[in-house]
Formats: C-alpha cells, sequence, structure tokens
C-alpha cells in the first residue's frame, strides 16, 4: 500500500484508529470578524465501527497523516533560516501544531485535540486564513485516525471548503488527498454510492491530469525541461523517503517536477485504496485490475525491489487468491516475500502471513505451517501483538484443515 507513515508512527496510529474515541467532540469555530466557518457543531464521537474487517481500518490509519508542512513552515524553508521572522501569533501557532504531531507520535491523541482547538482559536484570532485550514486539516486527520469517522467527515469537508474559498482549484493534489479520505469514510460507512463517486472521481482526476502534463510535456517544454523529466524517477524515491519521515524536505529546482512525482504517487494510493475497497466488497477481479495499475506505477518509478511494490505485489496475491486462482497467487507472494527477505523489509511477518495463507488456500498445509510459523517469530521480535493473535488464529485453521478426517 502507498503508505505516507514510518513503520513506527503507521502501528502508533493504528493503536489509536482501533481504541475507543471518548475525548470531547471537536467544534468549528466562527470565523474572524464575524464570518462562519463552513459547518456548525460536528457531532460526538463515536467508537471504530464494528465488522469493517482487515481491509479498512488499516487504511484509515496509512491514509490519515498525509498532510503536508503548514503554510508557514514551507514559507520559512523556501525564505531560509535569514528569511523574514514570523509573526507572535503565527509562531506561537507553529509551535502549537508541533506539539499536536508530536503527541499523535506519542500515542497522546486526546492531549493532541486539545492543542489543536487551541491552535484553531488562535488562528481565528490573528486571521491567519491559512493557519485555519491547515489546522482544520491536522483536527480532521486525528479524527480519522481514531475512527471517529463522522468527526472526520465535517472537518475534511471544512478544509475543502477553506481550500476551495482560497481560489484552489478542485484538480489539486490537496483536494484530491482530501476527496480520497472521504471516499474511504463513506466506505467505511457502508454509503457506497458515494464511496464509489469519490473514488471514481479521484482516479479519472489525476488520470486526466497527468495525460494533459504528458501532452504538454511532449509538445512544449524546452529540452532541459525534457531532461529534468527523465529525472523524475529518481526524485519519486526522495519523495517517498519524505513522506516515510527519512528527510524533511528535498528542494528539487522546478515545481514542475515536484508536482508531476506527487501526482504519480497520489493515483498510486487512490488506485490502491479503491482496490482494497473492492476486495473488502468481495469483487475481487475489479480489485485485480487495479492492484496491477498501481503495481505498474510502483515498479516504473521506484522499481521491483521497494518496499512499496512488494506490499503491492503481495496485495495482488490476494485478489488472485480470493478468486481462487492459487497458483498465481503464490507464485506473487512467494515472490513478494523472497524479496522482502533480501530487503529486511519491515513488514516481513506481514507478508509471510500472506503467503502462508495462500499456501492454505491452495491445500499446501506443510509448507503453510512452516512459513506461518517464521511469521509467528518474526511477528513477536517486532512485538506486533494483532499480527501474533492473528498467526495463532489462522494455525489453529490450519490444524482442523490439515487433520485427516476419521
Amino acid at each position: 500500500m502507498y503508505r505516507l507513515l514510518g513503520a513506527g508512527l503507521a502501528l502508533g496510529l493504528l493503536r489509536v484508529a482501533g481504541r475507543r474515541g471518548r475525548s470531547r467532540s471537536a467544534r468549528l469555530l466562527p470565523g474572524p470578524a464575524g464570518g462562519r466557518a463552513p459547518a456548525a457543531v460536528v457531532p460526538p464521537c463515536r467508537e471504530v465501527p464494528r465488522g469493517l474487517g482487515p481491509g479498512l481500518l488499516p487504511l484509515l490509519a496509512a491514509l490519515a497523516w498525509s498532510s503536508r508542512p503548514a503554510p508557514a513552515e514551507q514559507e520559512r524553508e523556501r525564505q531560509g533560516a535569514g528569511g523574514a521572522a514570523a509573526g507572535d501569533a503565527e509562531a506561537e501557532i507553529i509551535q502549537l501544531l508541533k506539539r499536536a504531531k508530536l503527541c499523535i507520535m506519542k500515542d497522546e491523541p486526546a492531549e493532541a485535540e486539545l492543542i489543536l482547538h487551541d491552535a484553531l482559536r488562535l488562528a481565528y484570532k490573528s486571521d491567519n486564513k491559512k493557519a485555519i485550514t491547515y489546522t482544520y486539516d491536522l483536527m480532521a486527520n486525528l479524527a480519522f485516525i481514531r475512527g471517529q469517522l463522522e468527526n472526520a467527515e465535517k472537518l475534511f469537508k471544512a478544509t475543502m471548503s477553506h481550500l476551495l474559498g482560497g481560489g484552489m482549484q478542485q484538480e489539486d493534489n490537496a483536494i484530491i488527498e482530501i476527496s480520497l479520505k472521504l471516499a474511504t469514510i463513506y466506505a467505511a460507512q457502508n454509503r457506497q454510492e458515494l464511496a464509489l463517486a469519490g473514488y471514481e472521481f479521484c482516479i479519472s482526476t489525476l488520470e486526466e491530469k497527468i495525460e494533459r502534463e504528458k501532452e504538454l510535456s511532449e509538445d512544449t517544454l524546452s529540452v532541459s525541461t525534457r531532461y529534468e523529466r527523465e529525472e523524475a524517477k529518481l526524485m519519486f524515491c526522495l519523495f517517498v523517503l519524505i513522506a516515510e519521515g527519512r528527510a524533511r524536505r528535498v528542494m528539487l529546482g522546478t515545481e514542475w517536477v515536484e508536482e508531476k512525482a506527487n501526482t504519480h504517487l497520489l493515483l498510486g494510493m487512490c488506485l490502491d485504496t479503491y482496490a482494497r475497497y473492492l476486495l473488502f466488497s468481495k469483487q475481487p477481479s475489479q480489485a485485480q485490475r487495479m492492484y496491477e495499475k498501481a503495481l505498474q506505477i510502483s515498479e516504473e518509478i521506484l522499481g521491483e525491489r521497494h518496499p512499496q511494490t512488494i506490499v503491492l505485489l503481495s496485495d495482488l496475491a490476494t485478489t488472485l487468491d480470493a478468486q481462487g486462482r492459487s497458483d498465481e497467487a503464490c507464485v506473487h507472494a512467494q515472490r513478494a516475500s523472497d524479496l522482502a527477505r533480501q530487503g529486511e523489509h519491515p513488514e516481513l511477518h506481514v507478508l509471510l502471513r500472506n503467503l502462508a495463507a495462500v499456501l492454505m488456500h491452495g491445500e499446501r498445509y506443510a509448507q503453510a505451517e512452516e512459513v506461518y510459523q517464521e511469521a509467528l517469530k518474526r511477528a513477536k521480535l517486532k512485538r506486533d501483538e494483532v499480527s501474533v493473535r492473528h498467526i495463532r488464529e489462522e494455525l489453529a485453521e490450519l490444524s482442523r484443515k490439515s487433520r485427516p478426517l476419521s
């Protein structure tokens, strides 16, 4: 999956998302100078819906933290350390936002929510529209990862309203990111028509945008810009490193390369997300097509040995397995596991569990048990209690299936 989180943070967010939210509800504050925010009061927090299955709840956590640096931070980075100092209010807002992010990383969501409310009040008081929008976005992400889906929906819509009201176009990547999260919320709430419309909007808009960029690059871009286009493959790797928290920012020299890289990466994320929804909705053949497209993007841009490509290869195996195509599924799952071992993939135990499940479904019980045992050992070393529990349950199922009939 196109994860925007480092492994440690992702696990922390999963723990938070799987827990019942009991904090106070977020309120959309009135706008400055008598203006009004896009919505009135966000409904009270609700428990994470049960019965979402293994696909959607992890997806909520994985999608949530795709926020960009705060606008003030972006401006400071462009100006450099010697740039103009931000005002006192702006500096205080930035510090509050940093504290909120730190609380989230430390698995302290309630404290993060309180800090974000303080940041939002200060942003309205100082009439800092960019800070207002960015804080709403963080509040929405926080509600999202906690499974407070109605809260998240209201806050994401508020964020989108501010962005569009500020002149941002509907096809901008920031709008697509929010639309993708909203589609995932609708899917988790079984609002199928809205979910489908959201996924299809995201994918079609990005595909059209990429096609236009391709035509532009072929017809009108200078020779030097075409050379920069060839460097985009390297830039993609840098963007993934940034998204995983291994680097803060890489100045790429041209906004064209940066925007194109983000657009392709976002399309891959949309395809992957839609595929998970389709698989969860018991439409494995349609999910297979989405995974194949996402895998192609990842292989072309990042290479077949990249951790992202390996995960998508394993996910594709799952869709084939769901269609009863166990031999094909086993080939892909085995390939994913082999590549993961070679590259010391941080989620090797998960990939091994997927391989073991495919082997079990193909009635290769001895091989399945061997792989499950390795997955269990690695999951324990990772202290991944959720995976340990699931592997033990699947080992019990394997034992029942492989037991000779009396």
